[in-house]
């Protein structure tokens, strides 16, 4: 599966993002790091022509802005419509009442071929107790395959829970990460990043448990690279960004950690 990189660099994926205002930017640059190309869009009015053109589609509830929550939905419908692969992150749903509100109505409604969060956030979409404040989750150790691959298998779609172990399903197959670094909950947005990763690689290959893990897997082996070479928080960004960009498949074969079962 470690080859699915170079399809992305090959391919240069359209990469729809209705995403957090506070990582917009982030999202956009690692898009093209990673050999994608990436799309921002707040607009009603170019809705249809836009995602009828596009490889995949990230939906982020990261920013919560009253003008954008009927956009959301819409774009994930019209996602469906045009067979494009939809990726929920479903930012700080357990931080308050109208972000588990909004949360369901899209779960309800759309169906996303990819829902990623950390892993409060997944648990609490699952029916789980979540560790979790704001919308950062509690950093933990614990093995939590088999919630995942139920929640995955109850919800019909794939499952990704991100922490300092990620965790992958489809409900059948899951797939642990042990890649990352402790700087990648220092730096806003690595979350967000995570999933525009994902959607590159959806975007080049379709849809399938593989091509997940490779955009976590990204983001895990570009962590740790970037933390042997940084002074700090800002320098580690710059570094996760130059990693992401100098990635190949001999480097994530080589340096991956990762257990399927």
């Amino acid at each position: 599966m470690f080859e699915l990189i170079e399809k992305v660099k090959e391919i240069n994926p359209l990469v729809l993002h209705y995403t957090n205002e506070v990582t917009i930017n982030d999202c956009a640059n690692i898009t093209l790091a990673i050999g994608a190309s990436p799309l921002m869009s707040y607009s009603y009015e170019e809705l249809e022509e836009i995602i009828s053109k596009a490889s995949s589609v990230v939906i982020n509830i990261g920013t919560m802005k009253s003008a954008n929550l009927d956009l959301f939905l819409q774009a994930g419908k019209m996602a469906n419509k045009y067979n494009k692969p939809v990726l929920l992150d479903p930012v700080g749903v357990f931080a308050t009442e109208e972000r588990k509100n909004l949360t369901d109505k899209l779960i309800n409604e759309v169906s996303f071929d990819v829902i990623k969060g950390n892993v409060a956030e997944i648990k609490f979409i699952g029916g789980y107790e979540g560790n979790g404040q704001g919308v950062d989750a509690k950093e933990s150790n614990e093995d939590i395959s088999n919630i995942i691959r139920e929640i995955a298998e109850k919800m019909k779609t794939i499952i990704v829970a991100t922490g300092k172990i990620d965790f992958i399903s489809d409900g059948i197959k899951t797939i642990k990460i042990e890649n990352g670094s402790e700087l990648l909950k220092k730096v806003t947005g690595t979350g967000c990043m995570t999933g525009s990763l994902i959607a590159s690689y959806l975007g080049a290959v379709g849809v399938n448990i593989e091509a997940v893990a490779m955009g976590a897997l990204s983001m895990g082996v570009a962590g740790e690279l970037a933390a042997e070479n940084c002074n700090g928080i800002g320098s580690f960004k710059v570094e996760l960004m130059n990693n992401v960009f100098n990635l190949d498949s001999k480097k994530l074969k080589k340096l991956s950690r990762i257990t399927i079962k």
